[in-house]
């Protein structure tokens, strides 16, 4: 009886998975034969427990078979190869590696920037293709005129006019009393002595004969001395950069809005420098300059330091073209050395914002201080390398010799020399048109009269 119940089981169920396959429509499957053979191979073998995992296989694999018949298990066999495609993500995250150095070297041009200190490499100022000489015209009048007082009757010409006009015969005795004359008119003993010695040498030789002679011999002993050097500006470079330095109130500021407006006169773009930064009123008047002459003007806040606003004049003058830098300093007494060195600073800060600069040191030197002005030009060339005197306020003394003992003993030309207030009575220094019209001959006469 068992074994009857048992094959009714099976055939039970045999029926079934077939009536239920051909609702399923399913019929290259039961061509197969591979499944249900199985079922009936392990059928024997399982017990009436096992019917319902039984009933669960088919299902699994009719779901199986359903993908089969659709065109789509082929895509899915396809699928592999996009799969194979996931080494391409890292290859992203490669270009993100690559891309974050890209980020990095931006902070570096932003560096520099905020540096207050003259740290960047130094600028190359470009090459003139022809030096420009800032020169006037010879006016022989114009700087007599200017030299009224040293030309007047208690003045060195007139000094000198009457000691040496009129007289019939010149003796030895003579020199003696140029010396007075050439000393008490700020020449120097040094520079004095060395005049004399050719007026020594040419009596001893019958050579001065007479006041004619005389004369001859010390304008060409002024000539020889004032020869050290061209006057005025040559402006090899773009930019050239000029420091002004001097003591208070010798005439810095002025010299330097005076020759703004030449240069800006004569077509040339110029940049002021406010380096006296511990002078308000230096700044100030520097700004009125620049207003009425049409330069820019560079400068910081009160106290600021002079090196640091002297290299942003540089740096703009050198970005905007500007062919001269004027650069002003606060005055100071030669004999403050701490002021002295913060000089020697000053012009290595030039030098770093660029390559030879300063290319120009003019020493102002207010002429009505006599002797004192030698001292001043000592102390000055032993803490900056000069290249030039600017000697101002020359009409307001009547002892002119101070030309000649600094250019005799400082072995400097004089570049320029000042003669009034006007920018004009600026002039560029003419070593022959200066002693032509300190020591002309053709006066003599008339102003010792």
């Amino acid at each position: 009886m068992e074994t009857w119940i048992l094959l009714l089981i099976i055939a039970a169920v045999v029926i079934g998975a077939v009536i239920y396959l051909k609702s399923r429509k399913a019929p290259e499957q039961l061509e197969e034969g591979s499944k249900p053979k199985q079922i009936e191979s392990k059928k024997p073998e399982t017990t009436a427990a096992d019917k319902k995992p039984v009933r669960k296989e088919p299902d699994k694999k009719a779901a199986e078979a359903v993908p089969k018949e659709q065109p789509k298990p082929k895509t899915e066999s396809v699928k592999p190869a996009p799969e194979e495609k996931k080494p391409e993500a890292p290859v992203e995250k490669k270009e993100e590696v690559v891309a974050e150095p890209k980020a990095e070297p931006e902070p570096e041009p932003v560096a520099p920037t905020p540096e207050p200190s003259p740290e960047p490499p130094p600028l190359v100022a470009e090459k003139m293709a022809e030096p420009v000489e800032t020169k006037h015209t010879r006016d022989v009048a114009a700087l007599r005129k200017g030299l009224g007082k040293a030309r007047a009757k208690e003045g060195f010409f007139g000094r000198l006019a009457k000691l040496i006009t009129g007289r019939q015969e010149i003796d030895p005795a003579i020199v003696d009393e140029l010396q007075d004359v050439l000393v008490s008119s700020d020449v120097g003993v040094q520079t004095a002595e060395t005049i004399l010695e050719r007026i020594r040498t040419g009596l001893s030789k019958k050579e001065l004969n007479d006041s004619g002679a005389v004369w001859a011999a010390l304008r060409g002993e002024a000539s020889r001395i004032l020869n050290a050097g061209p006057g005025g500006l040559v402006l090899r470079t773009r930019p050239t950069v000029v420091l002004m330095v001097g003591v208070n109130g010798s005439g810095k500021t002025t010299t330097i809005g005076k020759l703004a407006t030449q240069l800006k006169a004569s077509g040339r773009k110029v940049v002021l420098a406010a380096g006296d930064t511990f002078r308000a009123a230096a700044v100030q008047q520097l700004e009125v300059w620049g207003k009425r002459v049409g330069c820019e003007v560079v400068k910081g806040k009160d106290g600021a330091d002079p090196a640091a606003v002297i290299f942003e004049a540089i740096q703009k003058a050198s970005s905007s073209g500007a062919d001269v830098v004027l650069a002003d300093t606060a005055g100071r007494l030669h004999t403050k050395v701490p002021l002295m060195d913060e000089l020697k600073k000053v012009s290595r800060t030039m030098a770093k914002a660029m390559e030879g600069a300063p290319h120009e040191v003019l020493l102002v030197i207010d002429a009505t201080t006599g002797q004192n002005a030698m001292a001043q030009s000592r102390q000055f060339a032993e803490a900056l390398q000069l290249t030039g005197i600017v000697l101002t306020k020359l009409d307001g003394t009547a002892k002119g010799g101070v030309v000649l003992g600094i250019c005799d003993e400082m072995k400097l030309p004089v570049r320029y020399i000042g003669l009034g207030e006007r920018p004009d009575d600026l002039r560029p220094f003419e070593a022959d048109e200066f002693v032509e019209a300190l020591l002309g001959e053709a006066q003599a006469e008339e102003d010792a009269a």
